[in-house]
């Protein structure tokens, strides 16, 4: 009987649909339902990952329901779309940051317990896609949580590496690079979608032809063609009905199996094409230190951005919308350098396969793309041999000197005789060996260039894209990073979030800047009291599980000092290292020198490629060995290289921490956003005046950051003047101390060649000016021993930073880029009931699609 038919007087029973109800018996119910039917199990023969499974499975459920609405509505509304391309999502596990956004995290957790599961054991069964390398990433995933949150009509584009960064290991303190098998038991929360399979062009040939217009044309005729296929997952903002797409593109053969081939004995042969196909989406970034990596690096780039592409003329023919209205329906957000072949490859679609006249393609063009530059590293910003280019996109190349033909035109007309300046500007590098240069490429062929920092925004204009932000100064615009407080705080850091919204409420998790109301209980000793009390039992915790994974016994009540970033020279955890020696050697000295006890957890990757880095990793793990067995330093000093950083490692370590190492030669990190994190948790900051750093330090107060070193002018005019590290170890004899302790073997069994090349790139090089910061930092570390001795104190200043960081919400940073760059605005979703009862609404559904 229908609701409709019940008798006048009798009362209804409502049951929750199973697939979409919230209430604590439905969600059991669809739990076990997920269990027995789509992992095949029943609860005595489940593993983990079954109920794992079964509860991704439920939640993802709930996923869909908003997921299709919100498609629906963007689809009716046509909606203008943020299409952000990034090479890399670093999105973190899935379920946890899902539980919050639906706001169902403890009724699950209930729903849990009374099945007799416990849910952080689930949690933990997720394999993390690892389809990032840091950063960058991470922001990019940052960045998708909050569009959807504030309902911005939103695409991320990218890949679906096979196998992500590398899991990492340490033997013999040295990084070993394992498989990052993320898809082993498979991945519950993407939807394959075959039927919108795209297909992408590689080498081979162009030829001319007259069409039937009379209109001369080009046509690539490629040596290789490959298959894109999308695999979709859904983003659901925080309480809110918004649920976006994140599309990752695998890349597939045309023709998986080669019978003449098999049948004629080449049984591998039968297959090669398969293999060389799926190859381009096989790994995140491959080594690119030989040709063939180069090669595969930017068959990668080019392979999901053309799809990509494809992808949007595809919705667009979908929605009856005509391509000179594209730039109207699709902002393109250009992340980094690595997806700006998206402008010469929307050249290429409008011009070569819809026959659009150049200067309407072009307008187009520069209207639909907006860059992002991260990075102030010369060497990052790509360069591709032209000759290399040439054989892989031969077509591109072409259309690429056109446009820099007509590019350089305007330069001259702008800047006449100025020949140096052309030579700059071009989109190809002829001092040497000739490249194509695609910063130049994205920065000529978008409407607006921002940087990720106030500083790094600044020191683009005078330096690394100086000539453009001449040419073009209305396009330069700032955009400071930003971090999702969803998962860093309300899911990495519940204690904390818990007292914050029993004294303000729990708006501020959509309005970060309402964190600043906290700054009115400063004076409380009551929740100074409890808010230190969090901080040492999410201490403990973490000591826990040192002691369980590392068998290491670290101290709670020791001040916390962490440096968990992507491992890099610039990034200088090799001078963290030398004030642990510095430390070591104090007390080696002498014994009762006042020691504030310290344990130093160091957690990050180095490229496979990259020597250095790599030689930084077992320095560090050197000296930790040597100073957790010296029972001089016991009770004082520890050590610990934590292995197989990743963004469940983060959120375990950012709301332990009492100190952040930000210290960056100043002047080279673009901006960081693990130092907006670490903040946000109530750590304070040991930094340079680099990246946002200089802007958190504004925000905070001078008084509640430990600042050090040279400034981005000084290290500039230092360089300028000839900068000599020797001097500086002549002149400081702790310092002296430090290297040569390192040099003689004391830290390597007795092999004085093994940091050879280490101590000889600080004293004859050091372009990183360790040397020259080296006196200031260890004195700014010694305030910060002082300062954390009068805990109260310490308190004070924790509470302060965690209260000021309202500003570094990614929430700001996409209301910035929707307002400065994209011109996008919110569409709210309604939630429309799917009641299973009336199908015939759904065929009318259909029907209208």
């Amino acid at each position: 009987m229908q609701a409709d038919q019940v008798p006048p007087g009798c009362p209804t029973v409502r049951v929750e649909d199973d697939r979409t109800g919230l209430d604590i018996e439905t969600l059991k119910r669809a739990f076990l339902d997920n269990l027995f039917y789509i992992q095949g199990k029943f609860p005595a023969i489940a593993s983990k990952n079954d109920y794992y499974m079964a509860l991704a499975y439920t939640v993802r459920d709930r996923l869909f329901r908003r997921w299709l609405n919100t498609v629906e509505t963007y689809s009716n509304q046509t909606a203008r779309t943020v299409c952000y391309l990034s090479a890399e999502f670093l999105m973190g596990p899935h379920l946890g940051n899902n539980l919050i956004n639906l706001g169902i995290y403890d009724r699950v957790k209930q729903a849990m317990e009374e099945l007799g599961l416990n849910l952080n054991e689930l949690l933990e069964q997720e394999e993390e896609p690892g389809l990032g390398n840091g950063g960058l990433g991470r922001l990019a995933a940052c960045y998708l949580d909050s569009m959807a949150t504030l309902e911005i009509p939103s695409i991320g584009y990218g890949i679906r590496y096979e196998f992500g960064i590398f899991d990492q290991d340490i033997r013999d303190g040295w990084q070993v690079e394992i498989t990052d098998k993320w898809l082993r038991y498979g991945n519950p929360w993407e939807v394959a979608r075959p039927e919108w399979e795209v297909e992408v062009k590689f080498g081979g040939h162009t030829e001319t032809f007259t069409d039937e217009h009379g209109n001369v044309r080009t046509r690539w005729v490629p040596a290789k063609v490959v298959q894109g296929i999308p695999y979709d997952t859904p983003i659901l903002g925080y309480q809110v009905n918004s649920c976006n797409t994140l599309r990752l593109w695998a890349a597939e053969a045309t023709e998986s199996f080669d019978f003449d081939a098999f049948n004629a004995g080449d049984y591998s042969g039968a297959v090669y094409r398969k293999m060389e196909s799926e190859t381009i989406s096989k790994v995140l970034y491959p080594n690119d230190n030989m040709t063939q990596g180069k090669i595969l690096r930017l068959e990668q780039q080019f392979f999901f951005v053309s799809c990509s592409l494809q992808d949007m003329f595809r919705i667009m023919e979908r929605q009856s919308i005509p391509l000179d209205r594209f730039h109207e329906n699709f902002a393109i957000q250009l992340n980094d350098t690595h997806p700006s072949i998206a402008v010469a490859e929307l050249m290429r679609l409008l011009l070569d396969d819809h026959g659009m006249g150049w200067d309407k393609a072009w307008d187009i063009t520069t209207h639909t793309f907006s860059y992002t530059n991260h990075t102030l590293l010369p060497e990052a910003l790509e360069r591709w041999p032209i000759d290399l280019f040439g054989k892989l996109l031969p077509r591109h190349l072409e259309i690429i000197f056109e446009i820099n033909k007509r590019f350089l035109d305007d330069v001259r007309l702008k800047y006449p005789d100025d020949l140096e300046r052309l030579s700059r500007m071009s989109l190809i590098d002829e001092s040497g060996e000739r490249y194509v240069r695609m910063a130049h490429l994205a920065c000529v062929g978008s409407s607006a260039i921002n940087g990720v920092a106030a500083l790094h925004t600044q020191l683009l204009k005078k330096d690394v894209l100086h000539d453009f932000a001449e040419m073009y100064p209305e396009r330069f615009k700032n955009v400071t990073n930003g971090v999702t407080p969803r998962r860093f705080m309300v899911l990495s850091n519940p204690r904390l979030c818990g007292l914050i919204t029993n004294r303000i409420g729990d708006t501020w998790v959509k309005h970060l800047d309402q964190l600043h109301k906290i700054e009115d209980y400063v004076d409380d000793t009551v929740f100074r009291t409890e808010f230190r009390q969090i901080k040492q039992a999410i201490k403990q915790d973490l000591a826990n599980y040192i002691k369980q994974l590392y068998d290491l016994d670290v101290d709670p009540l020791s001040l916390f000092d962490i440096q968990s970033k992507r491992i890099h020279e610039y990034k200088r955890q090799h001078l963290n290292a030398l004030h642990i020696i510095t430390l070591y050697n104090r007390i080696k000295a002498n014994p009762n020198a006042e020691i504030t006890p310290r344990t130093f957890l160091f957690g990050g990757k180095a490229a496979p490629g990259y020597y250095m880095a790599k030689l930084i990793i077992k320095l560090i793990n050197s000296i930790a060995d040597v100073v957790n067995r010296d029972p001089d330093v016991r009770g004082q000093l520890r050590v610990l290289f934590m292995k197989d950083y990743n963004v469940k490692f983060a959120q375990r370590v950012y709301p332990a921490a009492d100190l952040s190492e930000q210290i960056s030669t100043a002047g080279k990190e673009a901006s960081g956003t693990g130092n907006m994190k670490f903040a946000m948790n109530g750590a304070l900051t040991i930094g340079t005046l680099d990246g946002a750093n200089v802007e958190i330090r504004e925000e905070v107060g001078a008084d509640n950051f430990f600042l050090f070193g040279l400034t981005a002018d000084e290290v500039y005019a230092k360089k300028a003047a000839g900068y000599n590290p020797r001097e500086y170890y002549d002149a400081d004899s702790e310092l002296k101390l430090v290297l040569d302790r390192l040099a003689s073997g004391f830290f390597s069994h007795g092999d004085t060649e093994l940091f050879k090349p280490l101590i000889d790139n600080l004293l004859y090089s050091d372009p990183y000016l360790l040397l020259a910061d080296y006196r200031s930092y260890i004195d700014c570390q010694d305030q910060v021993s002082a300062a954390y001795r009068d805990q109260d104190y310490w308190t004070r200043m924790s509470i302060l930073n965690t209260a000021r960081m309202g500003k570094f919400s990614s929430d700001r940073s996409i209301s910035d880029y929707c307002k400065d760059i994209w011109h996008a605005k919110p569409v709210p979703i309604d939630l429309k009931e799917y009641v299973q009862a009336h199908p015939e609404k759904v065929v009318s559904e259909l029907a209208k699609v």
